[in-house]
């Protein structure tokens, strides 16, 4: 899935930051990655296999997915 391209993906650049071990919220993909279907691309990442769980957030009378891996895939 990672290529030499000089310009990374959403799905690439997400990736990469799971599997240093942070998560990332909705928000957090938007601001740092320009993504606003976060859903959508971790559904494009576990359609090839990677492992990648979410947890519901809820925070401020607001409910949201926040996702992790468990580790480098």
């Amino acid at each position: 899935m990672l290529n030499n391209k000089k310009t990374l993906s959403q799905c690439e650049k997400i990736l990469i930051h799971l599997q240093t071990g942070k998560s990332i919220s909705p928000v957090q993909a938007l601001n740092l990655y320009g993504c606003f279907r976060l859903s959508a691309r971790i559904y494009d990442l576990k359609k090839p296999g990677f492992d990648i769980d979410s947890r519901l957030v809820h925070e401020n009378g607001v409910q949201y997915a926040e996702y992790s891996t468990r580790g480098v895939n």
